[in-house]
């Protein structure tokens, strides 16, 4: 059962995000992970700065979280975030097993600030044929190796 809100860390995130804009860093999201009632990892949007279309504010929340607590499982954390997660992040957040994610904006005031992912989930209803960015299966039998791999493994670590 995930904690209850806590409306400073909610500020921090908000802090840290305003910062990363008012500093010309990045853009105006950021995120930080808490256990226990503290927190354990924090991230700001740093796409531009590190030519990353992959660090969002949560993204990289979560990977430092990962980092401090030498997991890649961060079951008992909650996330706090400047805004309502994309569908990259939000589906980070359910990999990391996160408990609870809180936001402060949603996703239609990104979107009038120019951050719109509605494209993103529109796309994601679609069967894979009809989607703008085309997605073909090569070699599928042989590519299952890799999953036979995996099943056989006496090492494998499940997640």
């Amino acid at each position: 059962m995930p904690n209850q809100p806590d409306y400073d860390f909610m500020r921090r995130a908000i802090a840290l995000a305003t910062e990363n804009v008012v500093s010309g860093k990045g853009g105006p999201f950021a995120a930080l992970i808490v256990r226990d009632g503290r927190i354990v990892g924090e991230g700001v949007n740093t796409v531009t700065a590190s030519n990353d279309p992959t660090a969002h504010g949560e993204v990289n929340a979560i990977r430092a979280a990962a980092r401090a607590l030498g997991t890649f499982t961060l079951a008992g954390c909650q996330l706090y975030t400047s805004c309502e997660p994309c569908p990259m992040c939000l589906a980070a957040a359910y990999w990391a097993r996160i408990e609870a994610v809180y936001y402060g904006s949603s996703a239609a005031d990104a979107a009038r600030a120019g951050f719109d992912d509605a494209y993103l989930y529109e796309e994601f209803r679609k069967v894979p044929a009809a989607r703008a960015l085309p997605a073909t299966q090569l070699l599928g039998n042989e590519a299952w190796a890799s999953f036979a791999a995996w099943i056989a493994s006496g090492s494998k670590v499940p997640y």
